[in-house]
Parts: C-alpha cells; sequence; structure tokens
C-alpha cells in the first residue's frame, strides 16, 4: 500500500513498525520544513543569490530564472541580467554556460552592480555570438 498524505494532512499508508495513521499533521510537517529563514549564516551564503536560464538569439527570452526580472540584449553576444532584488553588494560570483562552441565571460567594459551584471558569449574566435542556451547563476 502507498504511503499518502491527503489534503488535511493525514498519513495513511505506513505499516510494519512504522508511524500509526493520523500522528503526523501538516502543521508539523509546515514547521519541520527546512526554509530560508531556519538556515544559518553558512548555509544561506551558499545559496545562489540569482540564476537565470534564457534564450540569447532572436527576440531574448527567459526560460527559467530566480530573481532575475529580465534579461537586455546589448547586441550580438551581449546581455545584461537584471536582478528582481539588489543583491546586498557588488562582491558576488558569477558563474554562466552556453550551448555551443565557446565560452562566457563577464563584459569587462561594464562593472558588477548590485542590480544587474553584463555578460557575453564569444566563440573561440573571441567573436561575440548569440547563443541558444544561455544560464548564469550568482553567488554571494
Amino acid at each position: 500500500m502507498p504511503i499518502t498524505i491527503n489534503g488535511s494532512g493525514t498519513v495513511t499508508g505506513i505499516s510494519a513498525g512504522g508511524l500509526p495513521d493520523d500522528c503526523i499533521t501538516t502543521a508539523e510537517i509546515a514547521a519541520n520544513a527546512v526554509t530560508a529563514a531556519k538556515l544559518g549564516a553558512d548555509q544561506a551564503s551558499g545559496l545562489a543569490k540569482a540564476w537565470v536560464n534564457f534564450n540569447g538569439t532572436g527576440t531574448v527570452a527567459i526560460r527559467a530564472s530566480f530573481n532575475v526580472s529580465s534579461i537586455t540584449d546589448n547586441g550580438t553576444g551581449r546581455y545584461t541580467v537584471n536582478f528582481t532584488t539588489a543583491l546586498v553588494d557588488a562582491n558576488y560570483v558569477v558563474t554562466s554556460t552556453a550551448a555551443g562552441d565557446g565560452y562566457m565571460a563577464i563584459n569587462s567594459g561594464a562593472a558588477y552592480s548590485t542590480t544587474a551584471i553584463a555578460v557575453y558569449a564569444n566563440n573561440t574566435s573571441n567573436v561575440g555570438v548569440d547563443q541558444a542556451f544561455i544560464s548564469v547563476a550568482i553567488f554571494r
């Protein structure tokens, strides 16, 4: 029999030394769930402060993101990742990848900012190139 939790928080299907039915409530599950508020400083500092997966060709489009409000297309291979909520300072780490023949870099003409970061997709000849799959993550 499968173990289930219904909408009222009732657990059923536990047997053979398991917990008896109806002994775990939704409130208990919520109280023991891992949340950002329950993390210590070390654990919280290791979480991504922003990330995005986007299409950098044609009309730039975000596929999925966290704390990223938009992507600005600044020309071939050049993008600005705009944060929804500003970071505490500009002393963060950026990691990025792109599918295709080349590499990603931080745009050397733009400084780190608490509200955005500029990234650049290059090919192996160091020429800007739009990429269909670009991922950027920010850690602080």
